[in-house]
């Protein structure tokens, strides 16, 4: 996924807020589990949510106002109850700018742990 860094992204030194990379390697793993064929909106119907129960973030490098972004999205692990996700990001040069890992939680509408959908993980795992 690419993203392109608006004012609104950055502090006053034009550098990406740190924070903001959580937006970006939400969108990106949300466009991920839809290349695969799972929609949040959908599970959502069926009283499945996900909740990010850690985050690992990495800087490298900054990045600034007109960069370029690339995510690389990666499934590292799926199990009966978790989803772990890595990610790379780089600029429009390839310097890489930051190193992430995601790993989520499958909930139902109490927010009590619960398993992944079968067919959820017929289709992740033939993506890994």
């Amino acid at each position: 996924m690419k993203v392109r860094i608006y004012y609104h992204h950055t502090d006053c030194g034009g550098v990406v807020y740190y924070a903001e990379y959580l937006k970006f390697l939400e969108e990106a793993r949300t466009e991920f589990l839809e290349s695969c064929g799972v929609f949040l909106k959908d599970l959502l119907k069926r009283g499945i949510q996900f909740v990010v129960v850690e985050q690992e973030i990495r800087y490298k490098a900054p990045a600034f106002y007109g960069d370029i972004l690339e995510i690389e999205t990666h499934l590292n692990k799926i199990d009966k109850l978790k989803i772990e996700f890595t990610y790379e990001i780089k600029n429009q040069e390839r310097k890489l700018i930051s190193l992430a890992k995601t790993t989520l939680a499958c909930v139902d509408r109490s927010f009590k742990a619960c398993s992944l959908p079968e067919d959820m993980r017929r289709l992740l795992t033939s993506r890994k």
